[in-house]
């Protein structure tokens, strides 16, 4: 039987009502230079904020799009939790963002307020709009209208098409730092137990941190990694793991994360992959961790 997830123990703010940014200080320094300076040297209208999910990306663009519209201009916002099907029904539980939600953000844009006041789009994620999605905002990146800054947030710059990051100032935000993370575990789970495995197991990713715990997955590592170094460890075994897993795809990567710890770069790449197969083509997920797994203990 699978097993459930832990109960949700912490209550982290969304982007937009979050005050609280660490790091990233180079990425900001830049816009406000560039902002504060506009008069002198037009400001660039697309700015993308790429690098790993989880490290405070749509919290620095939700800041810049305040400083900018300053609750006077206006601010458009198109991301999952916003997405509509082609009747306009809300359509929140998807994992792509449809064309039919930046049109209807164009729509409200066009008829904006014409205050003179600076617009703001914010899009979190590019990652997620589906191609006819994404040359719709192309389209607008093209010629930008005045006074209108873009915010794209971006999590794999290889998920974007050429012709949009071409008009974009790209910023690459670097992971988070040990210490970082560990102020940030402060701030929001000040009771959690954060030992020092999970926090390098997280990759500089506060986020990660946060599923990880929510979700048990610091856990099911350890027993992950202590089931592969067993050498009386069964395919069983593998499969018990396997199942406590595969149903919570959050987790799917500690995979990747074991195979660093074990240094086999030669199936990286493999699992990859196997686990990006799982996402797109909707495999057992158990029956594929079982077989990255099984080919883990094989090299080991």
């Amino acid at each position: 039987m699978a097993p459930k997830k832990k109960e949700n123990l912490y209550n982290f703010t969304h982007p937009m009502d979050n005050d609280t940014l660490v790091g990233h200080t180079d990425t900001w320094d830049a816009f406000m230079s560039a902002w504060n300076n506009r008069d002198k040297h037009p400001i660039h209208p697309v700015w993308m904020l790429a690098g790993p999910r989880g490290i405070g990306k749509a919290t620095l663009a939700y800041k810049i799009a305040k400083q900018v519209y300053g609750n006077v201009g206006d601010f458009f916002i198109i991301d999952i939790s916003r997405n509509i099907d082609k009747d306009g029904r809300p359509k929140p539980d998807g994992k792509i963002i449809s064309v039919y939600t930046v049109r209807e953000m164009i729509e409200r844009m066009q008829m904006s307020s014409m205050s003179g006041e600076w617009r703001v789009i914010l899009i979190d994620s590019v990652d997620e709009l589906n191609n006819a999605a994404a040359n719709a905002i192309l389209k607008l990146l093209e010629e930008p209208p005045a006074k209108t800054l873009f915010l794209l947030v971006v999590h794999q710059l290889a998920n974007v098409l050429p012709t949009v990051r071409s008009r974009a100032r790209v910023e690459k935000m670097r992971p988070l730092t040990i210490s970082q993370m560990r102020e940030l575990c402060i701030k929001f789970m000040p009771d959690a137990d954060i030992s020092f495995d999970t926090l390098k197991l997280a990759n500089g990713s506060f986020g990660k941190i946060a599923n990880l715990k929510q979700s048990g997955g610091d856990e099911i590592y350890a027993e992950l990694i202590e089931i592969l170094q067993n050498k009386n460890s069964t395919a069983s075994d593998l499969m018990n793991i396997a199942h406590k897993i595969a149903p919570i795809p959050e987790l799917h990567e500690i995979l990747l994360d074991a195979i660093v710890h074990f240094g086999l770069a030669e199936i990286y790449p493999r699992a990859t992959r196997a686990i990006n197969d799982i996402r797109k083509i909707y495999l057992e997920p158990q029956v594929a961790i079982f077989t990255i797994l099984s080919e883990i203990k094989k090299c080991l």
